[in-house]
Formats: C-alpha cells, structure tokens, sequence
C-alpha cells in the first residue's frame, strides 16, 4: 500500500459518523442476514493481504508476506484444514488457471506452481512491485498488477512466459475481467478505472468517478448485466457504473478502510470489505437499482475478501493487533492471533 493510499483511507471522526448515519437510512434488511459462520485461528508468523478462494480446485490461498518466512498458505476451501504451503512466495495475492492447474502469486518474482501437488514450476522475473493479480479466462493469462511501472505485467498462464506490460495511468488495485475480452482495473491514485483490450494489451479509456468516489480499493463485475462496483475510500462509497458506457448509475454507502470488492450471480450481491469489521451488501434488483442490504460485522481488520460461489459464502481474514505508535497506521500483530472468517446465512 502506498503512502497515498493510507492518507486516504482515514476521514475525520465527524465525516465518518455522517456516513455511518447515510448507510442506516439506505439499508433494506434481508430476509436472512449474513453473518460470522466460522472462524479458524490459523496464528502463524508473516504479514497478510488478499485471500483467494479457488472454487473448481476448492482450495483457498492465503500469501503471508513477510522479511523472513514468506510463503502461501493453502486451505481446503470447505474444511479450512491445512493441505500445504508454497515456500519462498513473498506474495500479495494469488491466481488460479483452472485449465492448466497453474497458480501464480503476486511475489517479485512471481512464483508459479501446480495446483495439484503444489510443486513449484518456475519463477518469472517481473519488474515493479507486484501486489494484486488477476486470471482472466478468455485468453488464459494472468495480471499482476503493481503501484509503480509497470502498472501491468501480463503472463501466459499455460506456460509461464511473459507476453506484455501495461501502462494504465496510476496505480492499480483490484481488477476484473467480463471473460470475453474486456479487463477493468480500479486505478486508486487517479479515480478513475481503466478499461483494457485483452486482445491488444491496450487501455482504451477511463471510466472517471466524477467525485463520487476518491481512491477506489475494490472492484466487482456484475458482467451477465454488465454493472461495475467501485468500492472507494475517500467518501466511502460504492460507485456503480455501465461497464459499457462508463455512465455513473448510483452511488450508495460502504464502511471504512475498503480493500476488496466481489459480485455473486447466485444472489445479485455486491460485497466490499472494510478494515473497520464491517461487510456491506449491496442488492441488484435490477441493472439500475440497487440497495444497501446490510453491514455485515466481521472483525476489525478484515479488509479483502473472496467469494466461494459453489456455497455463496465469504471469506475474509483478519488479525489482532498492539496499538498503534503516533503517526504509524497499525500496530504489531499478536502473535497467533491470524484467522480466516467465514460470512454466510
């Protein structure tokens, strides 16, 4: 995360009561609220970023970055039981190619493994700093995505080679793909996202927040209705555009400290994590209307997220953390306080 992106993700008290007050008058609750189904204290040494659930392979990864013992950790994605790790993985994130059964993690190198016996196949030099990542099924390649040029380095997911770079403007965070041709990147430090030509390689516009939204942490796809969901710090807000056109639709209230975003077709459900415990859904109605259906708690701390749609749940992961020094943003972790969180009905 970038020096930017910490001083924007914080209002002032008074402005975060006044968003808090907006999303208790947007929500409609929902027949059946979420809520925390599970939590595994899984402890462990290393830092932690985003969480990927990889449904075909049932399997979740979970990057612990770190100055020593970096590696990926990997779960069963419905027991949460240990099957194994990838070793020397200074990763931000993970992605699946559920063709080739190859995983790629955002580390400098990237590390790429397979997904059945989790053997490492081969690094792949990169320049930048790797943080998000992307699979995109249309052309079987993978993104990584970093703050500083280049903004894009894009793999050949069958078999590990470089195929471009990517200048998009800023500093990307999450991206997704509408699986036939089209990658949008939420760019965090521009306000705006970038719409790129899968086939070309090219940026071929940007979508601008027009205010509505400042520094964007989470991007969602509804792509059957073509909806995006930009999930944004500075008001927090989840900014819901045309994919086609750009057009701004709506605007609703999310929590604070937003960090990832996700669409479930199965129930035409927008989520954006907040690092301040908080889990907002978003109802589709329909292409046009949406409503805030509740602020799910989770724990302080759980800013990404990823959705196992096979079960429609979410899962989250969080820590404890000693209070934090003047002027630094957290501070240290708890010793094996690490834990996975699982949101459901």
């Amino acid at each position: 995360m970038t020096i930017f992106s910490m001083r924007r993700r914080y209002l002032t008290f008074a402005a975060r009561i006044t968003v808090f007050a907006a999303i208790g008058l947007a929500q409609t609750p929902p027949a059946s609220p979420y809520k925390v189904v599970k939590k595994v204290k899984v402890g462990g040494a290393g830092g932690f970023d985003y969480v990927y659930a990889d449904v075909d392979g049932r399997r979740l990864y979970v990057p612990r970055p770190g100055a020593s013992g970096a590696r990926i950790m990997v779960f069963d994605l419905d027991s949460l039981a240990s099957v194994g790790e990838i070793p020397n993985a200074n990763a931000r994130g993970v992605a699946v190619d559920p063709e080739s059964h190859h995983g790629f993690g955002s580390s400098k190198p990237v590390v790429m493994w397979d997904t059945n016996t989790l053997a490492t196949i081969k690094t792949i030099n990169v320049d930048g700093g790797p943080d998000g990542i992307l699979f995109d099924p249309f052309n079987e390649r993978v993104y990584v995505f970093s703050h500083r040029a280049p903004n894009a380095t894009v793999i050949d997911a069958k078999d590990g080679s470089v195929v471009g770079t990517i200048d998009l403007g800023g500093a990307p965070e999450q991206a997704v793909t509408d699986k036939k041709g089209h990658i949008y990147v939420d760019i965090e430090d521009k306000d705006n996202i970038a719409v790129v030509d899968a086939k070309t390689l090219k940026v071929t516009a940007h979508y601008s927040l027009a205010g509505k939204g400042g520094g964007p942490g989470g991007l969602a796809l509804d792509d059957e209705n073509h909806v995006l969901f930009a999930a944004c710090h500075e008001p927090a807000t989840m900014v819901i555009l045309n994919a086609e056109d750009g057009k701004i639709i709506t605007t609703l209230p999310i929590g604070q400290g937003v960090d990832g975003a996700g669409f479930n077709p199965n129930t035409m459900e927008a989520f954006s994590s907040q690092g301040d415990g908080t889990l907002t859904v978003i109802k589709e109605t329909s292409p046009t209307k949406f409503v805030v259906e509740q602020n799910a708690a989770t724990e302080r701390g759980a800013r990404t997220m990823t959705i196992d749609t096979k079960t429609n749940l979410i899962v989250t992961i969080t820590a404890q953390f000693t209070p934090p020094p003047a002027g630094e943003r957290r501070g240290q972790m708890v010793p094996d306080t690490f834990s996975i969180i699982v949101v459901g009905k």
